[in-house]
Formats: C-alpha cells, structure tokens, sequence
C-alpha cells in the first residue's frame, strides 16, 4: 500500500487528501480530508485503515510512503505494531511511489481539475463517488482492463449482440458503460 494530494476548495482553502493504494489490486481507498494533517488525525486515520483491512481479512505487507512531514514516528509505529514493514520513499524520487503518484494524478486529471469543490464535505462527496468509480468500473491495464474490484467478463466474440448504454456519474464528469442485454 502507498499513502498520498492535496486540493484547493473554492475559498481558497487547501484541504489534503489521505489515500491508500493496495499495489497489487489497485484497489484505492480515500481515507479523509482535512485542512490541518496534524499527527493525531493521521495517526488515527492509519488505526481506522488496519481495522477496516482487518475487518475486510485483508493483510498488508509494508506501507510505503513519501517523507512528507505529517508521516511522523507515531504513523509509522502504528504499521510496525501490526508487524507491517514501513518503507519511505527516496528523496525526490517519485517514481518510487510511482502507483500512487498516477492515481493522484487520474484523480486530478479526470475529476478535480474539472470540478468546483464547494467545501471539504463536497470534496469527500465527490472523492468517494471517484474512489467507487476507479474501484468498480475504470479499467486498468496493469489488470487487462479489468477494474480493481470486478473481474473481466467471459471472451465476447461477436459485438452486434449487444447495446451499450451509458451512465454518468459525479455531475457528468465521469462516464460508465454497460452492456445491456
């Protein structure tokens, strides 16, 4: 999993954004926002991540994050207790966290780029309707164009059979299509 991206609401706020991707799924899960990362809001943030991972049966392996300052020792120890290996980034390497450093980037290039952000509670709006697009529908090619939550469908060899329609999401934003029968 790697942690990580920050946005500036229509006053003028900087909110930053706490997200996980699990690198082998790509799986995302956006974790909270907020205007002041202090270390009890992080901290806590990584408590509720092991629990809800927990509660999933899901095990981690290492944690890799950058060496942003509100990743303190206390962050770190929170992984370790749960006998999870803490790997931070090289220095201005970012292509050492290069999963998470794309996804911010889709997210800000499909989404946020493109939305006016009202307040941190719109932002989470709009974050979770993402984070249930990018984990349901958008393919991937690291997956064979899979999404990181719904297997491929069976071989289709003749496409004349089927009809496609289209659903948008996050205001017209983002588009899904389905086959319909």
């Amino acid at each position: 999993m790697t942690c990580g991206c920050r946005k500036y609401l229509l006053n003028g706020a900087k909110v930053y954004v706490l997200a996980v991707i699990e690198h082998g799924t790509r799986r995302v899960r956006v974790l909270g926002a907020t205007e002041h990362p202090v270390q009890a809001w992080v901290v806590q943030q990584a408590r509720n991540l092991l629990m809800d991972l927990e509660d999933a049966g899901t095990r981690v392996k290492f944690v890799l994050h950058d060496r942003d300052a509100s990743f303190t020792v206390a962050f770190d120890a929170v992984f370790r207790a749960a006998g999870v290996r803490v790997i931070r980034s090289a220095a201005r390497a970012p292509r050492m966290n290069s999963v998470m450093e794309r996804w911010i980037g889709s997210c800000r290039c499909e989404l946020l780029d493109r939305t006016l952000v009202w307040n941190q509670r719109h932002l989470m709006i709009v974050l979770r309707e993402y984070e249930d697009f990018y984990n349901t529908h958008r393919p991937h090619r690291t997956l064979k164009q899979a999404a990181p939550l719904r297997p491929l469908p069976d071989g289709v060899s003749d496409l004349d059979h089927f009809r496609v329609q289209r659903r948008d999401r996050a205001g017209g934003v983002l588009h899904e299509y389905h086959l319909v029968a």
